[in-house]
């Protein structure tokens, strides 16, 4: 019986009927408790109601009394109504707080305390209260015989009638003539709402037991049974009765908790037989697994050993490992399996020796515990891998690591390692010191970006992460100099992590050979546009020198000149100055040598410079220009100096070519034309430059930006100009082609990628 109780006090339904029984005790109670609560006030609220309103019948009943200042009156009217069985007392005070009227004789003309409880809820403060709310007029009071009582003191206020009758007057500024004072009992009041309360408290105990008898039978029912059967089920299933049912009939958790129970047997079954095929299966891995396994005791005694081994070493029943492995007659000296027996551990390592058939032989050998119920150490497992071939691809990865590092080290070009996260330099190569004065130790684990300019390092590490090539860049040399190299990365493998292979060109002093053939370029280019900048020139000094003539004319004959027509003049030659101005400041720029920066730009507005400086080169042959340019074109990344030396080296070209085909004289109707086009497509900046010159032979289209190449007569082109073009336009990152029909013209397009953002 203590048993069977013990197992009740630890169940699962008693722990279910008790949490539910007590959260719904707390519910009930809250609630009885909330409801009790309401009940008393919404009572008491009503009686203070109710004796309020009984205060206002007095008041009305002895108003026409009051008048008449008949007392009598006054006296029978409260002795009547002080009959009733509730009313305790009712008195009239005047204004120094006297007792006039009372239902009680001997209280007549006493006089009170101003300041007693049923005054001083009025005369706290000076001057007194006129106004107060009805829970402010209302207070508890305790009879003699231990009852409460409610009173309610009702102030009577200096009515019209009072301060102008004829039987007795009162002052008009007085607002309070006295007060009414009605004490009520509470006894049966109190007694009606224990009797309440009661019953409340009745009620929830029977709601309580009622509900916790229907919850402890459906546990009984619903929950106990069902668990006892599950119980009993996985029992069965324990013992290794995997296919036996759990019958419950029920729909609901229990149900199916019922059928996952029995599906779970069923399953436990299926894989206890997959286990056992799996025991075979293992069993037939270890004699045949491609590695020498045995077991062995304290002793050092094979206990058992798989295929491999007995096949490589042939040991007799009973045979030592020492004797098997090395033919030796004792254990040898350092031996990993008596370190397993004695600390437990497994242990790993590699050995040589000389197998039967007299070969140098290396093994890596693993040791492993095999332990028995207890824990205790039994066995032990020690595996070996025949690791000679291994051994011997080693050494020639030594002298290949060798061969290659001396390769590595002796790059001509500066060749980093990177770490892909941090850009942080792993290693680099000997050629570094030569390009950038750096030792190996002064730079290696140094962050690569600080190679570069500050301002620089932000755009250059998003290149570095997402473009295997960068041409063009500035770097900082140890001493501070500036550095001009392209940059080729390409991702690799380091031992343990994903790195950079970073390799740097110094192209410092190509660029500078190529910059003093620009310059040159763009000094001949100076050189033929002269008189076409002296035409352009000319027209605002003639402006200007017209308006200066004739303001002196004028004030040399002392003629005023009119307000409207000096303020022309005026105007006329300061737009002229500005004019003139514009040209030398636009020749100047174009004329300073670049400092190779490259910048977000407007391919439109490089290419109307180009033309505003060329102008009148074209205008003084007759050439038509054709503008078909795209409005809110993307932006480029260049140098804008050199690419208008681009645009004005194949403006001159196209010159020439109508020249060619257009000699002076002749008339062309309006067939010498250049068009100059801008479009957008596919994350690229189009600009075409076409012309209707003589065209391009096929025999030399693809020679044409080849440097010193040129068609023209000796002394009249370099053949560098479209070769200087070229190389602007690929470090720019764009490319250019040339398309012509001999006869008809040729177009040089032009294709750059749109500025990231």
């Amino acid at each position: 019986m203590l048993k069977q109780l013990n197992r009740f006090r630890h169940s699962l339904v008693l722990k279910l009927i008790v949490s539910v029984g007590l959260t719904l005790l707390v519910s009930i109670s809250v609630w009885a408790y909330f409801n009790i609560r309401s009940q008393r006030t919404k009572v008491m609220e009503n009686f203070v109601a109710g004796t309020n309103r009984l205060g206002a019948t007095i008041k009305l009943g002895t108003h026409y009394s009051m008048m008449l200042n008949s007392r009598d009156e006054i006296n029978e009217i409260i002795k009547n109504i002080s009959k009733l069985k509730e009313i305790e007392n009712i008195r009239i005070y005047n204004k120094e707080g006297k007792i006039k009227f009372s239902n009680r004789p001997a209280e007549l003309d006493l006089a009170t305390n101003i300041k007693a409880e049923a005054c001083d809820i009025c005369h706290r403060s000076e001057p007194p209260l006129d106004k107060l709310d009805l829970s402010e007029r209302t207070r508890i009071l305790y009879s003699p015989k231990g009852h409460r009582m409610l009173g309610i003191i009702d102030p009577i206020y200096n009515e019209p009638g009072c301060s102008a009758g004829g039987c007795h007057i009162h002052p008009r500024d007085k607002k309070i003539l006295g007060a009414l004072d009605v004490v009520i009992s509470l006894e049966e009041t109190d007694r009606a709402i224990f009797s309440i309360e009661k019953e409340m408290i009745i009620l929830a105990l029977f709601v309580f037991f009622i509900t916790s008898t229907i919850i402890f039978f459906f546990v009984l029912k619903f929950v106990n049974e069902p668990i006892r059967k599950l119980i009993a089920g996985t029992r069965r299933i324990a013992g290794g009765n995997y296919y036996g049912k759990v019958e419950i009939d029920q729909d609901d958790e229990m149900g199916q908790l019922a059928k996952a129970v029995n599906s779970m047997g069923q399953k436990i079954g299926e894989k206890q037989a997959d286990l056992n095929a799996q025991r075979d299966e293992y069993q037939t891995l270890f004699e045949h697994v491609p590695c020498l396994i045995t077991v062995q005791d304290r002793n050092f005694r094979l206990l058992r050993y798989n295929y491999d081994f007995a096949k490589n070493f042939n040991p007799q029943p009973g045979d030592f490992c020492f004797h098997a492995y090395k033919g030796r007659s004792e254990k040898c000296p350092v031996c990993p399996v008596e370190k397993t027996f004695e600390d437990g551990l497994s242990h790993y390592g590699e050995e040589s020796g000389i197998d039967k058939d007299g070969i140098l032989t290396h093994w890596l050998f693993t040791t492993s515990p095999i332990r028995n119920e207890k824990g205790e150490i039994v066995a032990a497992m020690e595996i070996s891998l025949n690791i000679t071939e291994r051994k011997r691809l080693e050494e020639e990865l030594k002298k290949s690591e060798i061969k290659y590092h001396a390769i590595f080290n002796n790059i001509p070009n500066p060749v980093f390692v990177l770490k892909k996260d941090t850009l942080v330099i792993l290693d680099c190569n000997d050629s570094v010191k030569g390009i950038y004065g750096f030792d190996k130790d002064e730079i290696i684990n140094s962050p690569f970006l600080g190679l570069f300019m500050e301002k620089e390092r932000a755009s250059v590490e998003a290149e570095i992460r997402n473009s295997p090539v960068i041409n063009q860049v500035k770097q900082l040399h140890k001493n501070g100099d500036t550095i001009f190299v392209n940059i080729r990365i390409s991702p690799s493998a380091y031992p343990g992590e994903k790195v950079l292979l970073v390799t740097t060109s110094d192209i410092t002093e190509r660029l500078e050979a190529e910059q003093l053939l620009i310059q040159a370029s763009k000094m001949t280019t100076l050189g033929e546009m002269a008189s076409g900048v002296a035409h352009e020139l000319n027209q605002p000094l003639s402006v200007i020198k017209t308006a200066s003539s004739f303001i002196i004319r004028k004030t040399n004959q002392n003629e005023k000149i009119e307000d409207q027509i000096m303020s022309t003049m005026v105007n006329k030659i300061d737009s002229s100055v500005d004019r003139a101005s514009k040209i030398i400041n636009h020749m100047r720029l174009f004329a300073r040598k670049s400092d190779m920066e490259r910048e977000k730009v407007n391919v439109n507005e490089i290419l109307e410079n180009a033309f505003e400086i060329f102008s009148q080169q074209l205008k003084i042959r007759d050439i038509e220009v054709v503008w078909d340019t795209e409005d809110n074109l993307s932006e480029i990344k260049a140098d804008s100096s050199r690419l208008e030396q681009v645009f004005i080296n194949l403006l001159i070209n196209a010159r020439d070519a109508i020249e060619d085909l257009y000699p002076p004289g002749q008339d062309t109707k309006g067939d010498k034309k250049i068009t100059l086009r801008t479009r957008s497509a596919g994350g690229t900046v189009i600009v075409e430059v076409c012309d209707t010159g003589i065209g391009i032979p096929d025999t030399i289209l693809d020679k044409i930006f080849e440097p010193f190449f040129t068609t023209k007569e000796v002394g009249k082109g370099t053949g560098l100009g479209l070769s200087i073009s070229y190389g602007i336009i690929k470090d720019c990152g764009g490319s250019i082609t040339a398309e012509s029909e001999p006869g008809k013209g040729a177009c040089f397009i032009m294709q750059f990628p749109v500025a990231a953002e």
